[in-house]
């Protein structure tokens, strides 16, 4: 079976029936995890594998961006939030570049040995101070800068 264009999400940390059933219908093509979802590391492997056996071809993500956004946190290294890193970068590019590497590349294992396939990680949004969902995830408000930062991170 193919995967189809929704994303769903789980209401707790295991599947139940009704999500069984509904992960089943070809519309759906991927799974997103959140905090709710996340006990432990060895749970959240049991989650992906679980659902990977019920069908194999779903993409599975969580949202891992550091910081105050960080779904894995039992077990899993503890991520600066990406402002701090766009500090550095912003004040020695080539110390801050190969930090913002190291940094997409630890996150990136960790993902992928826990079962997923991709992280929403990082945000593309321009801190311009005025929005507090944004803020410390953003690396900064200046979009070259930013824009360089993330192509690093990606890297990684």
């Amino acid at each position: 079976m193919s995967a189809g264009p929704l994303m769903l999400d789980l209401e707790g940390p295991g599947l139940s029936h009704e999500e069984r059933d509904l992960l089943l219908r070809p519309e759906v093509g991927g799974v997103i995890l959140f905090a709710r979802n996340i006990i432990s590391r060895a749970q959240i492997s049991e989650l992906c594998a679980d659902i990977r056996e019920l069908r194999a071809e779903l993409l599975l993500a969580v949202d891992q961006e550091g910081g105050r956004v960080q779904r894995l946190r039992e077990g899993y290294t503890r991520l600066p939030p990406m402002q701090q890193l766009g500090d550095l970068f912003r004040s020695d590019e080539e110390a801050g570049g190969q930090l913002l590497k190291d940094t997409g590349w630890l996150m990136a294992v960790e993902v992928i040995a826990s079962g997923f396939d991709f992280s929403f990680a990082p945000v593309l949004d321009l801190d311009r101070g005025h929005c507090q969902v944004i803020a410390d995830r953003a690396f900064g408000d200046q979009p070259e800068l930013v824009s360089r930062a993330i192509g690093y991170f990606i890297e990684g």
